[in-house]
């Protein structure tokens, strides 16, 4: 141990005087390209190990909310879990490349026509890469920053950890990250044995989890929920999307389906989902 502080000590003292030569802008380099240098070490790290806090998270705590958070594995996280927040955020999840472009160009219409009632178009991927990463916000800067993540952690991530990624980080209610517990929070259970209908329900307030209550249930969610099962019956055969929920836990407990009667209902809710998206490139 002391040899390995020798060595150290002895580096340093080659390589603090060729610093201390060095012009303003060459330093200004330097200490750009170290940055860069952790900021790839961070994003190859986080491929194995969940990050040790956001700013989401510590925002949280300083506003007094607390923090409220338990990661799992995929492997511990209910298959129902998965599908619930595809279908319910992120339809797409398995196809793009981190952009939804069609909704993010429908979006920007929209904003267009109606100034005061922004709508979102944010992916799953784009979620994490702000979560993660950066901060909550509307800015330019903010948005920039989160095209850049969003790219890279699509090109270093797999679809399964950028998954795995969501449902530990993601506010589900007011100082709750994270599907493990959120569970324990609403329904006294680990994430492994929610049940189609509670999943459902936690990503039905996922537009606004801090409004939109699961317990007690607020009316937004108790209208939502059966749209989230009825895309979750519509989604599940998709290979793609199916393969991702076999690397969750696939014996997940199932409850009865819902199915929601009324199409006009369905498409009601939507849009009023996509309206209340506050992170994403559309508003």
């Amino acid at each position: 141990m002391q040899n390995r502080i020798l060595k150290i000590k002895q580096s340093l003292s080659k390589v603090i005087p060729f610093y201390k030569q060095l012009s303003w802008y060459s330093k200004i380099l330097v200490w750009i390209g170290m940055v860069i240098l952790m900021h790839f070490i961070y994003l190859i790290a986080l491929i194995f190990v969940f990050p040790p806090i956001t700013t989401t998270q510590l925002g949280s705590m300083m506003d007094g909310h607390g923090m409220s958070r338990d990661y799992e594995c995929l492997k511990n996280i209910s298959s129902n879990a998965v599908l619930a927040v595809i279908g319910s955020e992120d339809q797409l999840f398995m196809e793009h490349y981190g952009f939804d472009l069609e909704s993010i160009e429908k979006a920007v219409e929209y904003n267009k026509s109606k100034p005061k009632k922004m709508r979102g178009a944010s992916t799953i991927s784009q979620q994490v890469a702000k979560n993660v990463f950066l901060w909550q916000g509307r800015s330019w800067i903010r948005k920039g920053l989160e095209v850049y993540f969003t790219i890279m952690i699509e090109t270093l991530w797999s679809k399964r950890r950028i998954m795995e990624m969501y449902l530990n980080v993601i506010e589900m209610g007011d100082g709750i990250f994270g599907i493990q517990a959120a569970a324990k929070k609403y329904f006294n259970k680990d994430a492994k044995k929610l049940t189609r209908e509670e999943a459902a329900m936690i990503a039905a307030a996922l537009p606004n989890p801090k409004k939109y209550k699961v317990k007690p249930i607020s009316s937004y969610v108790s209208y939502r929920f059966p749209w989230v099962l009825q895309q979750m019956d519509q989604l599940e055969p998709d290979e793609n999307i199916n393969y991702l929920m076999h690397q969750a836990d696939f014996n997940a407990s199932t409850a009865p389906r819902i199915t929601v009667k009324k199409q006009e209902s369905a498409d009601t809710i939507k849009t009023e989902t996509q309206e209340f998206h506050t992170d994403s490139l559309g508003n």
